[in-house]
């Protein structure tokens, strides 16, 4: 080392100084680090497309994705029945409610206590063990804090304090706490079963319980979101872009699923069904008949009929407001999706690009054939007060900004490049060079992190500026545009599904992303233009979901791609054949699981079932995985050598120890 080096590091040295102030205390964090180098990298989760199904979720963050039932069956072996290591691992999942049905069940409930807690300090001392003491500490209720450590730090098969532990456990029955410490132990568990989550987007749209699913993650000690289409919708409508918010009401309209929207949010929908009923009171919207949702709760006609009239009332809405912005923007080539302006009002048919097509209903009667994107007066009203009641949620602008914190466009971690949909590419499997809003083109990575800007740029401020404006309207395009990220397809076919029976017209035709990605060579150069650095460097994403019963596999590009699209929204669950894939990244290497329809919560816990879920083993290291060879390495190895070099000046009179302030 030289000294040189040192001077010029020296204002640095002398700031770290000030959390290290002596020659032994340095030495001591580089001790601590380099020991942490050589611990088991932490289990990473990879979650994609939620859409609302907080019950699946929350149950596949209990369960890690079978990674606790893994755990289990290595602590345990033959050593206890299958039917005990399944209630064990209900109770970690559910422990209130599973202690609630021992209770009523258990004659010798104390004995019961003995051995359970036995049993889940046995699986917690397992899942804590690739952590630093400190880690685990902090992941600890404070009330059982020293408890669960001397448990977890002491063993009985050590004869001199095989006593102590039992005295320790008989205790805790002895003194009632029994239940509290299960319930606080299970918690711990689950913890530290995944030191992180990763969404690869969609946390929205089609299910009742994407507000539930954000107030789990608002709680959630490690985790990140690649933005989905559906996040950038909710986002856009969050920031004031009325297309995002009537598509968002127009999607839980079309699933029936009002809950996040009223329930989880506030927003006011009475207005829309008032002014639905005065304006469509005598058309029986037959293409706006909610899709079947997978919920229990079945609607009545008259709800029915009232739902679809709100939901092509709200529909109409958006096509005009859509029209308006994308006239605003000639720059985005989205002429074609001014939809209404094809229509022959006095035939009924649709006419484009040379071909006509009948539309399966012609009752407009907000559109004047000769401004057919003008809002009528009545829908000039009723937008206000829809958007109004978007912009005063409290808790909606919470959630969203509390994706901004957590997210962005794409992400890499420990060599994997994580996005939601698409990278968008030439035909020959090129980088597609995107122009953006300030008149630039870019492509691959920087074409991420600029419309990353863009969006930020939506949420800061209150004032109305040109660039700030442009940023709320440019959430239509990532939704809906040809070279969105997001979307990549030929177009949005809205319209044409609901009004035309004709299925080409259907088509979105999908980008070169889509078409190629099943190429190692393509998902190369993607990786090299992301700086993804070899060996076993991945893509992995979501978006589209796997159809598992035509043959597809979710491994693409010779283990280079991998497709997780969680399937967890219930109406793909026929289409798909599966409830979708989650991915578990240990210190062994990947697996990838293909999940089963999620019944309930009450099924777990009644007949302790669980996501029936299969693991494909898509990766397996020789070399255990340690710390030191993850991103969190670099960064300790980075610290180290700074830590060296402040030794170095302490040792050569540099800079001079000094006492901590107490």
């Amino acid at each position: 080392m030289k000294t040189e080096d040192i001077n010029n590091d020296l204002r640095y040295l002398e700031l770290l100084s000030k959390t290290y102030p002596t020659i032994a205390e340095a030495s001591t964090e580089i001790i601590n680090l380099q020991a942490i180098l050589n611990l088991p990298k932490g289990t990473e989760h990879f979650l994609a497309d939620l859409h609302g199904e907080s019950a699946a979720f929350q149950h596949v963050l209990k369960n890690a994705s079978g990674n606790i039932k893994r755990k289990v069956n290595e602590i345990f072996g033959n050593q206890i029945r299958e039917s005990e290591k399944r209630d064990l691992c209900t109770l970690i999942y559910y422990p209130e409610q599973k202690l609630e049905l021992v209770k009523e069940s258990d004659e010798d409930i104390d004995d019961w206590y003995h051995i359970t807690i036995h049993h889940l300090v046995k699986v917690c001392r397992e899942v804590s063990s690739k952590y630093t003491r400190s880690k685990v500490r902090k992941a600890l209720p404070e009330e059982f804090s020293y408890i669960i450590q001397e448990l977890l730090h002491e063993r009985t098969d050590d004869a001199d304090k095989s006593a102590y532990v039992s005295a320790i456990i008989d205790t805790i029955v002895t003194t009632g706490c029994a239940e509290d410490f299960i319930i606080a132990i299970s918690n711990v568990i689950q913890r530290l079963a995944i030191d992180r989550l990763h969404i690869l987007g969609d946390i929205y749209d089609r299910g009742p319980g994407a507000h539930i699913i954000m107030d789990t993650l608002t709680d959630y000690h490690k985790w990140d979101i690649q933005w989905g289409n559906h996040d950038i919708l909710w986002m856009g409508a969050c920031a004031g872009n009325d297309a995002c918010i009537c598509n968002v009401i127009r999607l839980c309209l079309r699933y029936a699923n009002m809950t996040t929207l009223e329930e989880g949010y506030g927003i006011n929908l009475i207005p829309l069904a008032t002014f639905a009923l005065d304006t469509y009171g005598d058309d029986p919207c037959a293409e706006f008949i909610p899709h079947a949702n997978g919920s229990d709760e079945a609607m009545d006609d008259k709800t029915l009929l009232l739902t679809a009239r709100m939901h092509k009332a709200i529909a109409v809405i958006q096509f005009k407001i859509e029209a308006q912005l994308i006239e605003n923007h000639p720059e985005w080539n989205m002429a074609d999706r001014c939809v209404l302006n094809y229509i022959d009002y006095k035939r009924g048919v649709y006419c484009f690009d040379g071909n006509e097509y009948p539309l399966s209903s012609n009752h407009f009667p907000t559109i004047d054939p000769e401004r057919p994107n003008q809002l009528t007066e009545e829908e000039r009203i009723l937008i206000k007060k829809i958007h109004r009641s978007f912009r005063i949620s409290e808790k909606l602008r919470k959630h969203i900004q509390l994706i901004l914190r957590h997210g962005c466009m794409f992400a890499v971690v420990n060599h994997n490049l994580l996005f939601h949909a698409s990278i968008p590419l030439n035909e020959d499997g090129s980088l597609k060079e995107v122009e953006l809003l300030d008149g630039k083109r870019y492509k691959g990575k920087e074409l991420m992190h600029n419309i990353g800007m863009i969006v930020r740029t939506a949420f800061q401020g209150d004032n109305k500026t040109p660039e700030r404006q442009h940023a709320i309207d440019y959430f239509l395009y990532l939704w809906s545009g040809k070279d969105s990220p997001l979307f990549d397809k030929s177009k949005m076919a809205t319209f044409e599904r609901y009004f035309i029976k004709e299925k080409e017209t259907h088509l979105e035709e999908k980008g070169y992303y889509f078409k190629l990605r099943d190429n190692e060579d393509v998902c190369d150069r993607i990786l090299d233009a992301f700086e993804v650095k070899e060996p076993n460097r991945h893509i992995i994403n979501g978006h589209v979901p796997v159809h598992v019963k035509t043959g597809e596999n979710p491994i693409k590009a010779n283990g280079k791609l991998m497709v997780i699209d969680g399937g967890f929204s219930m109406p793909y669950h026929k289409e798909t054949g599966i409830a979708g894939y989650t991915l578990v990244y240990h210190s062994r290497g990947f697996q990838l699981v293909q999940h089963e329809p999620f019944t309930s919560a009450r099924d777990a816990v009644l007949r302790g079932t669980d996501i029936k879920s299969t693991t494909q083993i898509v990766e397996m290291s020789s070399h255990r995985m340690l710390v030191g060879d993850s991103d969190l390495g670099e960064e300790i190895g980075a610290q180290i050598a700074d830590l060296q070099k402040l030794l170095y000046a302490y040792r050569h009179g540099i800079i001079a120890e000094h006492e901590r302030k107490k």
